[in-house]
């Protein structure tokens, strides 16, 4: 009997080692990938050509273009206000459920997109979650049973509840940015947005090439200098800094080994696809400060707003939240305009030119029907109704000129507008956190002479010598 037991104690204590190795080989191959890449693009470095305009570029200093604001300012504040604000105002009932018409034919072309990953799919939520005024039976909807993942397996169905009546204060009315008509609430389902995070889903391919072909190259093709007008430049701007939010997004949360269901951030692809290209990562804060301009311009409508779920002390903690997010000292005295409006749609053309890029506009929102992947699709639909309703607010309402016309906003553009706000607040924390880190390190091996270039594959053979150890440098 002892003997049996020491036979189990030591197969359990051989599992747990198991089990650590694969972790510990899962991190290893993850800094030697980073260090590797991060070697090869050292060897551009060497050019002088090349290596001067990059080095001065990555550093993020001054005035945002176009904008208000420094990057200094922009970390700041976003470190010790925005971010900690806006991380726990998403979490409070009002915020945390969106109403989202998920199930849409392709308007452009066939959707053929194909899902990796069974975390492509949108959850099911509990009917007894949801606040009693968002309940309401499902008149017209597909049965539970019919809703698959795109990879064939059955998946958490999508919670197609909605809510009986809207709440206070708020209206039901079209977006004029957007495409989706929102009082079309036979076809909407309500989505719990923390049960369902935006993380890497696995969807790739040409079906998600497409998207993004389809966004820039017919609604807002890349501009060279002095070749546009500056509305023009402001919608690429927006819609590149929403690009890179959405893959930094994707690397900070990477499912790292498949096998082990190992998850974290990928450094390296936040490295290929954003952080190496300085006019992404200026567009990303180019974005969140321009949002960031629409929220703090609909103080009035946001501040009288009733956050009403039927739950008073998270609604209570939802508008205290709101108003010190509106009305916060620092912010105002750092940086009180984060974007000016005023300058643009001056001149005989400038209606036109509105109508113009709102037709853009629309059809970038439309192609988020063509998302094969249905979270992807969740919080694209999301982060383009927070944009839309953003332009919505800086070019669609003249107080000032228009007294008779006030503001007027949907709950579900509120919704989208604050959880946009802090999915581009996360990404600019990211980069504030991971970019210097990165360039620290390639400055470490483009400062050495080729001849000592052997030397990085002693630093990365000593760094898997320190994981494998355990013990980590402090």
């Amino acid at each position: 009997m002892v003997e049996a037991k020491v036979v189990v104690m030591k197969k359990n204590k051989e599992s747990k080692e198991g089990r650590r190795g694969r972790r510990t080989w899962a991190a290893i191959g993850a800094v030697v990938v980073v260090l590797v890449a991060i070697a090869l693009t050292s060897k551009h470095a060497q050019n002088p050509k090349s290596c001067q305009c990059a080095q001065d570029s990555r550093k993020y200093t001054g005035i945002v273009e176009d904008c208000c604001c420094d990057y200094e300012t922009v970390d700041s504040l976003n470190g010790a206000v925005l971010h900690p604000l806006l991380q726990e105002l998403v979490t409070t009932p009002f915020f945390r459920y969106f109403k989202v018409k998920l199930w849409c034919d392709c308007p452009f072309w066939p959707d053929d997109g194909m899902c990796k990953l069974r975390d492509c799919s949108v959850c099911e939520c509990p009917e007894n979650e949801f606040p009693e005024l968002f309940k309401k039976p499902m008149k017209h909807g597909l049965p539970s049973d019919d809703l698959k993942c795109q990879e064939g397996k059955p998946q958490a169905t999508v919670d197609r509840t909605l809510d009986s009546k809207a709440f206070r204060g708020w209206i039901e009315v079209d977006n004029p940015w957007t495409n989706d008509d929102e009082t079309e609430n036979d076809e909407m389902t309500y989505i719990n947005l923390q049960l369902n995070p935006e993380r890497y889903t696995g969807y790739s391919g040409p079906s998600a090439r497409r998207i993004w072909d389809a966004i820039y190259s017919e609604n807002c093709p890349k501009y060279a200098f002095g070749e546009i007008c500056q509305e023009k430049k402001i919608l690429y701007k927006l819609i590149s800094g929403l690009h890179s939010s959405i893959s930094i997004h994707i690397a900070s949360d990477y499912l790292l080994d498949e096998t082990t269901n190992l998850w974290g951030r990928n450094l390296e692809l936040a490295n290929d696809r954003v952080l190496q290209y300085p006019d992404r990562v200026g567009n990303l804060y180019f974005t969140f400060l321009f949002v960031l301009r629409a929220v703090t311009k609909a103080t009035n409508y946001l501040e009288q707003a009733e956050y009403n779920t039927g739950n008073t002390e998270e609604d209570l903690k939802a508008q205290s939240l709101i108003r010190q997010l509106l009305y916060n000292p620092k912010l105002q005295a750092a940086c009180p305009l984060p974007f000016d409006e005023a300058k643009l749609w001056k001149g005989q053309s400038g209606p036109e030119l509105k109508q113009e890029i709102q037709k853009n506009f629309r059809n970038i929102s439309a192609i988020m029907d063509c998302v094969g992947c249905e979270k992807c699709r969740l919080w694209g639909k999301l982060q383009v109704l927070g944009l839309g309703t953003a332009l919505k607010i800086l070019f669609s309402v003249d107080s000032q000129n228009y007294p008779n016309q006030p503001l007027q906003l949907q709950r579900n553009e509120v919704i989208a507008l604050v959880n946009l706000l802090n999915r581009l607040s996360e990404s600019v924390k990211f980069v504030q956190e991971i970019g210097p880190l990165l360039e620290n390190t390639m400055e470490k091996f483009t400062s050495e002479p080729p001849a000592e270039e052997i030397s990085l594959w002693q630093r990365i053979r000593e760094a898997v010598q320190v994981l494998r150890s355990g013990k980590l440098p402090s």
